[in-house]
């Protein structure tokens, strides 16, 4: 009789791989700063930065003719009997072009788009699904929004300080007011910044809101009395100005404009406390707000 082979024992099936542990989604810094390098590339390649580079290039322009002149010969005269070297028209240029324009309307035109731009081309539903906090993604946009602002302004002061300070002086002499203007225009393009960054996470069509708080608001308040004018941020703005200005004389011109000008201190003090108030107020409502795309 034969024998009849018996099937073998199957082997028990191997054990099911243990479920991943579900990642942890990244911490608000971490995330800001990923934001921040995906955002600063788009900025500094953007149609914006085309514009930010015509208008810092108009100081550029009118130093080049300035120093041609005093090249040629031509006196600077005089304004209100003080003699027009070159660094007090420089210490004029930097309040009446940056100050006073470029940096709050670059803040205008940057600072109202980091969400405003993401809600109207539909893409912020693509930042928002991914498991960061929301807030992060303001702060890491904003920060790169003064980085690449910085990075285009700055260079067309040094530019505009090469030109005129040698009118009458040495750059060697201008050079500690050429650092504290470049520490203020810095100062001013965050401070005003984080404003309108607010502005854009709050505001259907924060653009306009924006220029009437420049062109009007911040002109308006400073040349009227009363404490009004210390609910702008161009108040304290003027407070470090007379640090950057290279003479005495150069100072009174300034201050001659305003009747009450805040001291260093409390300047600093308040631009910083405006930065950190409305970046955290936009970050907030960014964190909140429910954003409706039109179809």
């Amino acid at each position: 009789m034969s024998d009849v082979a018996t099937p073998a024992a199957s082997a028990p099936p191997p054990p099911a791989p243990a479920p991943a542990p579900p990642r942890e989604a990244p911490g608000f810094f971490y995330a800001a700063l990923r934001i921040f390098d995906l955002s600063l590339g788009e900025m500094l390649w953007s149609r914006r930065t085309v514009f930010m580079a015509l208008v810092v290039g108009l100081p550029v322009v009118i130093a080049l003719i300035v120093r041609t002149l005093s090249g040629l010969g031509a006196t600077m005269g005089e304004a209100n009997g003080i003699p027009l070297t070159g660094p007090i028209i420089f210490g004029l240029m930097i309040w009446m072009f940056y100050i006073r324009f470029i940096v709050p309307v670059l803040a205008v035109f940057y600072g109202t788009s980091l969400i405003a731009d993401e809600v109207e081309d539909k893409t912020i539903t693509y930042l928002f699904t991914r498991p960061i906090p929301r807030g992060a993604v303001l702060v890491g946009k904003y920060f790169a929004y003064v980085l690449a602002t910085v990075f285009v302004v700055l260079p067309s002061v040094v530019l505009v300080w090469l030109l005129i300070s040698p009118i009458g002086a040495s750059l060697g002499s201008t050079f500690p007011d050429l650092a504290t203007d470049l520490a203020l225009i810095a100062a001013g393009l965050a401070v005003y910044g984080a404003v309108f960054a607010f502005f854009g996470a709050l505001l259907k069509r924060p653009l306009l809101f924006g220029l009437i708080f420049v062109f009007a608001w911040e002109n308006f308040v400073l040349f009227i009395p009363g404490n009004l004018k210390r609910f702008s941020v161009a108040f304290y703005l003027q407070g470090l100005v007379p640090h950057a200005m290279p003479s005495d004389s150069a100072v009174s011109l300034v201050q001659s404009m305003f009747r009450i000008t805040p001291g260093l201190w409390e300047s600093l003090f308040w631009m910083a406390a405006i930065e950190v108030v409305f970046l955290w107020l936009a970050a907030r409502t960014v964190a909140r707000r429910e954003y409706v795309l039109e179809q």
